[in-house]
């Protein structure tokens, strides 16, 4: 996990402030794979000895480094700490990577580790999708995103840390300046690395401030730097190529031509040449001494999203919504068709004689491209002349030249695992039913995070009509499948709206008749490996009364009484009952934030104990440590009974009848039996302890089956009952 203080002063705001959402992602898949997209790609060449390694960023919000062999690739280490798609990552240096998302912030990695993030840079307003680093000077990086920001960031001094200890540095804040450029005070930081250890340091060490290009009025969707990092350029939906010098953030010169979005650039070595792919289909080639585009290049018949070129800048790969890859020379003009796939490519990286391929499939291609030379090739036969005009390569197509790809198969695939694309909550509100990209359809349970069953490849919709339940329980929680995985949202106090009675939920052991808060439970079992790491840790139970065992409150809200209920039908203890208790093997990760900083994700088993309120809703632990809830509406259920038409049963009560909460059919069945047919009680259960939100406001009627007699000279359990059934909104419910 990986904090960062957040931009503005919020300990002395007086407005009420939107209450923390506490998402869990759960994957049944292995871990070592991306379940999403991947949008990055680096390579990280060995110096002397060991393996290289091929660095991924994915739409599933994680990082993976990948030990390279001939023909094999491990999965050696899981960056997990951004809480949105991954855009873009790049290497500075020999042991750091820097990486950027759509959750607007930057982060910092020690790239050889075992998955720690060194820092988290906030400074975009806005998703940050792309990011350029020079090689020759491991110091520069640049960032650019949606709303026009391009800040260009000394890592030095973004990464050094304030020389203070960690007890004076928990409270204090440094400035740091946001994208509009006014200075905000920022908090301090606290890295919680995958090795547990803690480092406490400001966001922006002594107040850094990176520097800022200002001159974009729209999106930023590429970046580019020449090596020593004295140039970079810019392009996005404005559709010209911006050029700054990178130490002052002035913009130098705009070059013009392409006729829509900007989604990829390219500087060569010494920063007078540029290539530019577009949205347009062309790729172009600037000088930008000469400040004007020399060569047009219609190779594509649909946008470029993604350039690679060759060292010395003679040759460029290129790939974008096409699904295909193609490599041109730069000055003959003479275009190959590599590879066509099934997906459309989205960044490409050189590695020695082979290429590697990013899509929008979870899976990674490694393709032959001769970057040493790849002339050769190009000289094996079936090149074209691109055109110089965008329609010129499409009129090839249209014509009936049909390309014919020189290679048919990938040298290596790294796979992914299908990402989840479509989903439904049961209105049992405890399954979740998804389909994946390779069209599977499964049924998750999703207070322990498992898929319960795989139905394999059948038809969604029929799969969730023959799931329909008669029955109804609150909406407590939410889904999305952005990630590619399921997250499931808590949001308080709605999430405790739902209630089951422990009969229903099999847990043994427990008296029938007990409500259980699905949310609390839920909660619990997330947090049973934190809670455990906690008592150890400090030696101690979590007190009841809202002190924590470190010796600091929760919050001060936490003990406010008038907005928090205690749950008495429960007692205040850490155990977790079967239907709620989540799989090690493949732990769910918790995606939240405290009263400090921003949002983290980190695996529940990962988590070490000593996270906090800073870090926690303090909603949630005191759900968890305290068994204290949001205060709930006494809500009741109310309802009136009739006899079903042509029935012969009297109605012995008046008025309408009500329940509180949770109204569950047996109970009116029996209310029927004592009250309107036996005139006498059946058992010792009472019909108002309990409520179900599915049948308010709706008349109930009800019919005898069979003749309703009784035998004389028999006790009364022996007495043959009466077979009821009960209508709701001409429903049969019991």
């Amino acid at each position: 996990m990986h904090r960062v203080g957040s931009a503005g002063n919020t300990a002395n705001s007086t407005r009420p402030r939107k209450e923390k959402r506490l998402t869990y992602v759960l994957s049944d898949a292995d871990d070592t794979k991306h379940c999403a997209g991947i949008n990055c790609l680096a390579v990280l060449k060995a110096s002397v000895s060991g393996c290289d390694y091929l660095f991924t960023g994915s739409r599933d919000g994680t990082l993976k480094r990948w030990a390279l062999a001939e023909d094999t690739a491990t999965c050696s280490a899981t960056f997990e700490s951004h809480v949105d798609w991954v855009n873009d990552a790049v290497l500075a240096g020999d042991n750091t990577l820097v990486s950027c998302s759509s959750d607007t912030t930057l982060k910092t990695w020690n790239c050889l580790s075992d998955g720690t993030c060194t820092r988290t840079l906030r400074q975009h307003s806005d998703y940050v999708t792309c990011l350029a680093a020079a090689e020759k000077n491991s110091n520069v990086v640049a960032s650019g995103g949606l709303g026009g920001e391009v800040f260009v960031w000394d890592l030095e001094a973004a990464l050094t840390p304030v020389s203070k200890s960690g007890d004076s540095m928990e409270d204090d804040s440094s400035n740091v300046v946001n994208g509009s450029g006014n200075a905000l005070p920022i908090t301090s930081l606290r890295t919680i690395s995958s090795s547990n250890s803690i480092s406490v340091h400001t966001t922006q060490s002594h107040g850094y401030v990176p520097v800022p290009a200002k001159g974009h009025k729209e999106s930023v969707y590429a970046l580019a730097m020449n090596d020593n990092g004295s140039l970079l350029v810019s392009g996005g939906t404005e559709k010209v190529v911006r050029v700054w010098d990178p130490r002052t953030g002035s913009k130098t010169m705009k070059l013009r031509g392409h006729t829509d979005n900007i989604r990829a650039l390219l500087l060569d070595s010494t920063g007078r040449y540029c290539l530019s792919g577009s949205s347009d289909s062309m790729i172009r080639l600037w000088d930008l001494g000469q400040q004007r585009c020399v060569h047009s290049y219609a190779v594509h018949t649909d946008s470029v999203w993604a350039l690679a070129s060759t060292p010395t800048f003679s040759h460029v790969y290129s790939g974008g919504r096409d699904l295909s890859l193609y490599l041109t020379d730069l000055a003959t003009r003479e275009s190959l068709l590599l590879c066509t796939g099934e997906h459309p490519i989205l960044q490409l990286a050189l590695h020695d004689d082979s290429i590697w391929a990013a899509t929008t499939d979870s899976s990674v291609h490694r393709w032959p491209a001769e970057g040493r030379n790849p002339q050769k090739i190009i000289q094996r036969g079936g090149a074209f002349l691109a055109g110089n005009l965008s329609f010129s390569r499409a009129r090839v197509s249209l014509e009936g030249s049909t390309l014919v790809p020189v290679y048919k198969e990938p040298i290596f695939t790294i796979p992914g695992t299908p990402g989840i694309v479509q989903h439904e909550i049961l209105n049992n509100r405890r399954h979740v039913l998804t389909k994946d990209t390779a069209g599977s359809v499964k049924l998750w349970e999703i207070t322990r995070g498992v898929v319960i069953e795989d139905y394999g490849k059948v038809t969604f919709e029929e799969k969730k009509e023959e799931l329909f339940e008669m029955v109804s329980i609150p909406a407590w929680f939410t889904v999305d499948t952005r990630l590619g995985s399921l997250s499931v949202h808590l949001d308080t106090p709605q999430c405790f709206s739902a209630e089951m009675y422990s009969v229903d939920l099999n847990i043994v052991g427990k008296p029938e008749d007990d409500k259980v808060n699905l949310a609390r439970e839920t909660l619990k079992g997330l947090l049973a490996h934190w809670l455990a790491k906690r008592k150890q840790r400090f030696g101690v139970q979590a007190s009841a009364n809202g002190d924590a065992p470190s010796g600091k409150e929760v919050t001060t809200r936490s003990i406010t009484h008038s907005r928090i209920e205690v749950d008495s039908n429960t007692e205040n203890d850490s155990m977790v009952y079967p239907p709620f208790e989540f799989s090690t093997a493949s732990p769910p990760s918790v995606i939240t934030e405290g009263s400090q900083g921003g949002p983290w994700r980190k695996k529940i088993t990962d988590l070490d104990g000593t996270e906090d309120e800073k870090d926690f809703p303090w909603w949630c632990l005191d759900c968890v440590l305290n068994n204290r809830l949001p205060p709930r509406e006494n809500t009741k259920c109310s309802f009136y009974l009739h006899p079903c038409e042509g029935s012969a049963v009297q109605i012995l009560t008046q008025g309408k009848l009500s329940a509180p909460r949770i109204l569950r059919i047996h109970k009116v069945v029996n209310y029927v039996i004592e009250k309107m047919v036996l005139d006498k009680p059946l058992d010792s259960a009472n019909p108002d302890t309990t409520l179900a939100p599915g049948l308010a406001g709706g008349p109930v009627q009800l019919s005898a089956i069979g003749d309703g007699s009784f035998r004389s000279g028999l006790k009364p359990w022996q007495k043959l009952k009466p077979s009821i059934e009960i209508l709701c909104n001409n429903q049969a419910s019991g």
